[in-house]
């Protein structure tokens, strides 16, 4: 079993409140969960208003797939959110678990 863990860390430009980003985190997880069916949450930067901290888990039986996996979930975050700037992000897979 393999485990592949991702840390995205996100720039929100336009958004004025912990309202605004709560908005946009919920939104953005709920479609990454219906999209790749991984987990996903906040874990970082939650009383920074214009930063999001979103970290992504998926479990497979092939790491190259997990990887695959993890690295299609950052492409569709840069794609489908042109207001939002990815910062940063790092992928880790656990092997032989």
């Amino acid at each position: 079993m393999h485990i592949g863990v991702c840390r995205v860390s996100l720039f929100l430009p336009g958004v004025q409140s912990l309202k605004g980003k709560r908005q946009i985190s919920r939104s953005l997880t709920s479609r990454i969960r219906n999209q790749f069916n991984v987990a996903v949450a906040e874990v970082d930067d939650q009383d920074l208003w214009q930063r999001l901290t979103l970290g992504i888990c998926c479990v497979s039986n092939d790491s190259s797939h997990a990887n695959q996996v993890l690295s299609n979930v950052v492409s569709f975050v840069e794609d489908q959110r042109r207001d939002l700037e990815v910062l940063d992000y790092e992928t880790e897979i656990i092997t032989g678990v």
